[in-house]
């Protein structure tokens, strides 16, 4: 099993060290795409090399933090209708690290 990664805005740190990834608590900041509300049911997560591309597509109006995620499957994600991959569920705070802080918008 391989790690997977997301990227989220720093406002939401503290919510992601509390109750993991859980997209019904999105709020403190828009999404990498900017939106305001979930996508999909679930949390986008990639490859460490796709990171890149999530970085810089930031719409959060701020730096953000690539979190490690542990526990996860490649075979266990979901391809959204725009065509990225997502978890179908929560994950627990214990399976995500923070692997990059503050990157820069």
């Amino acid at each position: 099993m391989s790690r997977l990664f997301h990227v989220s805005s720093v406002l939401n740190r503290d919510s992601i060290r509390r109750h993991g990834l859980d997209w019904t608590r999105m709020g403190a900041a828009r999404n990498i795409a900017g939106s305001r509300a979930p996508e999909v049911e679930g949390c986008f997560l990639c490859d460490e090399a796709t990171t890149t591309f999530f970085i810089r597509i930031n719409n959060t109006g701020g730096p953000v933090d690539v979190w490690a995620v542990d526990g996860v499957g490649e075979e266990q994600l979901v391809t959204s209708p725009e065509g990225f991959e997502y978890y179908p569920g929560r994950i627990p705070a214990q399976q995500v690290t923070l692997h990059r802080p503050d990157v820069p918008a």
